[in-house]
């Protein structure tokens, strides 16, 4: 790239005729043909996309997962075991899961589609030496073309004319100042993008005119350019899908286990034959393969999906969410994403008085709030100082000021018309009493702006802002309390304190100065306007933090949740905002781009672990940071809007783009995009992701101790030799399963967030989703409980019919009865588990006990489910079940009434020794 920084410094310095010949242009620009035939040989000035992958392959890859292969496999299983229904059933599971997948991800991405738009529509060229307007996709090198104040820049170009010309860089640099650019080259640093004769494809115009020849169209562009490093960038298998594949293997071992040893105890304990025993082990790893998981984990993650749109987060892949509930830090930009990408006056300063204007937001999205503020406005100099901001002042208005109106012009003099409109000055009546004579505009060597008004047929009046190093020392004399004096050491000394004190808080001054000469003068030089002037005062200004930005950093440190802002702004602007809202204490150590580019490795690491801010930073250095933090074994995720931002969001864990502001770069790296460029819905993400991992341990939990009471009568069949019928048959296992666990195992997938989530810290990539606790509790506690009562209302149902007097039944309608009563034993403890299984320690009753609808009408459908197989004749036969009467369904409502309030107990005994 710096081959190609270095052609593009040639296109700055060359002389215009040589610039012509270079391009094969002229001053009337290219003709229709010459365009025409460009266009043709080097292409579209489009930035393309990210390369996808076939629609054909994103649609296969939802069945193909190991998940999903172990449910093909356990469907076969099921199918040569003689249960051919319920292999098919497992299948149609695989596949409905497949298609849902694949919907909620073609939704996510057609919405992200719709809203990315490439380059500005149109651009005003000049070609066969005639205006005309033509879709900058036609844009060629060697077309000159025109800007105006709001338009885009639609190609990489030099200046030829410019007229107060000042461009947005932000969306390259980071920078929230506009750059001011001239035709006339005045050198530059080492960086191409500090050229001032030199605009850039993305940028836009904030003020004044300018014509400009096309040297890079295209990817060729300096946006194309950072597109290409983002296209080149893999993005890895995300976290969940790592975590899902380790878990399916472990329960594959876990049901291949259990299969060997009951195939081998059928045929030592049982003497079955191998074949027998064979189909019975079958059976029992088809039970134990939790056919509900990718249903579960699709479901829960697709609700995470609906409810993070909801909340203006548009997620483009349904892990994504889950993943952003893992970070454990945060890059941030600082332009646009913290900040509110507009300059806001604050105060407004006198050797009298500090004037601090009330209420930030006073501008959103341009339009103009006119509330009262707290500055007296019967003050000489204030009244002055309103005057030169409002007059010396090429910002317009679009609208009326009656009520509300829009802004165009630099974010500088925006703020400074705004701040005077806000004081109720009348802005046509001022310049109708003070028309203008004369502009000075502003430019990067003078840093100056100043304008000449008629003051009545005598006088005229010269107002002068400008940075306060190159304005003050041309100011002789200082305006204190309306009267004229002379500006002493220690007045200059009093200004420049304020300025530093002002600085120290990221502040940006603006000195405000003017004179009264005689107008004997029609014309006054540049020289003779910006001389022995008087100064007033100064306007300080800042680009505020986002309102809810402080709340939302506040809640990342709660979470345990490092925030580290990335910008290519100025460090002292960058460590002001981070301390004033909160996200790095009041000493952050601030590291600039070339100070990073001389750390080794190991040393940036080092920086990492503490406070630490990144400014003027090139997209490299982003990259790297996002890179490095990886390596530690952090989970990033990295925010942006610009294309500078892109490669480190296609980097990161997560990549957060912003939808307003981003540019199309950004957005088609990113895997979420906040519609309303608001972190504080990043902090509501990381909550859903958090959600969503904490409900698939829900479902484990749920699914795992219905395998003990599945299982434990099995054991007493093989153990006792076949003395002990089998209480519960592999079509009753499979029916709880795939049937009556279903539904409700779906609604624990969509349990929101419990309110604790957010001060707990993210988990450890150490920390699995089957771990030891999990599998304590499922198979200890619930499923222990479970299997106590299932075996009890088996044996209790033989005692009824005379047992132990007589043997148990193998067959007949006591056998029927009493495996009936397993299999629906079974079934009320799973409606004690589901709700059990909503929190962790939390109680139930505290997110309430009705709040999940879905898990409600999984319990209806489950006893609804229940009472078809156990009623209907048809489905007795196949199911091994019979009817019961009251008296039985009495003793099974009656079950998830103490298991429930047990778990209760439980929980509140856990919450003691935690507080103690």
């Amino acid at each position: 790239m710096k081959d190609d920084q270095g052609k593009a410094q040639i296109y700055a310095q060359k002389d215009l005729t040589e610039l012509f010949q270079e391009l094969a242009s002229s001053p009337t620009g290219l003709t229709a043909q010459v365009a025409a035939d460009r266009l043709q040989k080097n292409g579209l000035n489009t930035i393309q996309k990210i390369k996808r992958q076939p629609e054909w392959q994103n649609f296969l890859k939802n069945f193909i997962s190991l998940m999903a292969c172990l449910l093909w496999v356990s469907g076969l299983i099921a199918i040569f075991s003689g249960t051919t229904e319920l292999g098919i059933a497992i299948w149609c599971v695989n596949v409905i899961n497949g298609l849902f997948s694949y919907y909620q991800q073609h939704a996510a991405q057609k919405a992200t589609d719709s809203m990315l738009k490439m380059l500005p529509n149109y651009t005003q060229v000049i070609r066969d030496g005639k205006q005309q307007q033509i879709d900058a996709s036609q844009i060629v090198v060697g077309d000159v073309f025109l800007l105006s104040a709001g338009d885009s820049i639609p190609a990489d170009a030099r200046l030829l004319e410019t007229n107060s010309l000042q461009i947005d860089e932000s969306a390259l640099t980071g920078e929230s100042v506009p750059a001011t650019k001239d035709a006339v080259y005045q050198g530059s640093d080492s960086d191409q993008l500090s050229v001032n004769n030199l605009v850039y494809a993305g940028t836009s115009a904030v003020n004044g005119s300018a014509k400009a020849i096309v040297f890079a169209t295209g990817m060729q562009t300096e946006f194309g350019k950072i597109a290409q490093l983002t296209h080149q960038q893999k993005k890895t298998i995300s976290p969940l899908q790592l975590e899902l594949n380790r878990l399916t293997k472990q329960l594959s071992i876990i049901a291949l286990s259990i299969g060997a040893a009951f195939f081998v105890a059928s045929i030592f304990f049982v003497h079955y034959p191998p074949a027998q025993a064979f189909i019975f082990a079958l059976g029992m790893i088809v039970a134990f393969i939790p056919e509900g998981l990718l249903p579960t984990v699709t479901l829960s993650l697709a609700q995470g999906v609906r409810r993070m749109a909801q909340k203006h987060a548009l997620v483009k892949e349904l892990n994504s969410i889950e993943t952003l509930g893992e970070a454990t830090v945060i890059c941030s930009d600082k332009t646009g994403t913290l900040t509110q990408n507009q300059m806001t006056i604050n105060h407004l300063w006198t050797p009298e008085h500090d004037y601090q204007l009330t209420g930030e937001g006073y501008e959103v999205n341009g339009q103009i709030m006119l509330d009262q503020q707290s500055a007296d406005l019967t003050d000489p100099d204030l009244q002055q100082m309103l005057k030169i901001m409002a007059l010396d002042n090429d910002a317009k208005l679009q609208t009326s000021f009656d009520q509300q109106g829009q802004t165009l012009g630099t974010p500088t003099e925006r703020a400074l018309l705004i701040a005077a409109l806000k004081s109720k000055l009348n802005l046509q009546q001022l310049a109708e009493k003070l028309p203008k004579l004369q502009t000075f505009p502003f430019d990067s060597i003078r840093k100056r702006m100043s304008t000449v008004h008629q003051l009545g047929s005598q006088w005229q009046l010269v107002l002068v802002k400008g940075a306060l190093s190159e304005t003050l020392p041309l100011c002789s004399q200082i305006q204190l309390n309306g009267q004229v004096k002379s500006l002493t050491t220690e007045l200059r000394q009093q200004i420049l304190a304020a300025n530093a004190q002002y600085a120290a808080q990221g502040l940006r001054s603006l000195c405000l100065a003017y004179k009264k000469i005689s107008s004997s003068q029609q014309q006054l030089d540049l020289t003779e306007a910006e001389s022995n002037l008087i100064f007033v005062g100064l306007a300080v200004m800042m680009d505020p933090p986002r309102p809810e930005v402080y709340q939302a950093v506040q809640k990342c440190h709660q979470a345990k949740i490092k925030i580290i802002m990335v910008t290519g702004d100025s460090p002292l602007t960058a460590k002001a905002v981070a301390v004033k809202i909160g996200i790095t204490g009041p000493n952050p150590r601030v590291v600039t781009g070339e100070q990073l580019e001389k750390m080794s490795a190991t040393q940036l690491k080092e920086v990492l672990k503490g406070d630490v801010i990144f400014a003027r930073v090139a997209p490299e250095h982003k990259y790297r940071i996002v890179s490095s933090l990886q390596q530690c074994g952090h989970v990033v995720a990295s925010t942006g809007d610009g294309v500078n931002d892109a490669p480190a969001l296609k980097k990161a864990d997560i990549g957060v783009a912003m939808g307003k502001l981003g540019t199309d770069v950004a957005k088609d790296a990113a895997d979420m995009i906040l519609t309303d460029d608001n972190f504080a819905s990043i902090v509501a993400a990381i909550e859903e992701g958090r959600a969503v991992y904490s409900n698939i341990q829900k479902f484990l939990l749920y699914i795992l101790n219905s395998n003990v009471p599945e299982a434990f009568p099995s054991a007493l069949f093989l153990f006792s030799g076949g003395l002990i019928p089998l209480p519960l048959t592999v079509m009753q296992i499979l029916t709880v399963d795939l049937g009556t666990d279903m539904l409700p195992a779906l609604g624990l997938g969509a349990e929101r967030a419990e309110p604790d989530v957010m001060q707990k810290p993210p988990r450890s990539r150490q920390s699995h989703l089957l771990k030891k606790s999990l599998i304590w509790r499922a198979f200890g506690w619930y499923g222990l409980l479970a299997s106590l009562i299932s075996t009890f209302a088996y044996f209790y149902t033989n005692y009824v019919s005379g047992w132990p007097n007589k043997a148990l039944a193998a067959n007949g309608s006591v056998y029927l009865e009493a495996t009936t009563m397993t299999l629906a034993a079974i079934v009320f403890c799973q409606i004690a588990a589901v709700l059990n299984c909503r929190t962790e320690n939390m109680s139930v009753f505290k997110i309430g006990l009705f709040s999940n609808h879905q898990i409600w009408i999984g319990i209806i459908f489950e006893i609804l489910l229940l009472n078809i197989l156990i009623y209907l004749p048809f489905l007795q036969g196949i199911f091994n079940t019979t009817a019961i009467g009251l008296k039985e369904w009495l003793f099974l409502v009656a079950i998830p009434i103490p298991i429930f309030l047990l778990e209760e107990l439980r929980k509140l005994i856990n919450r003691h020794w935690q507080r103690t």
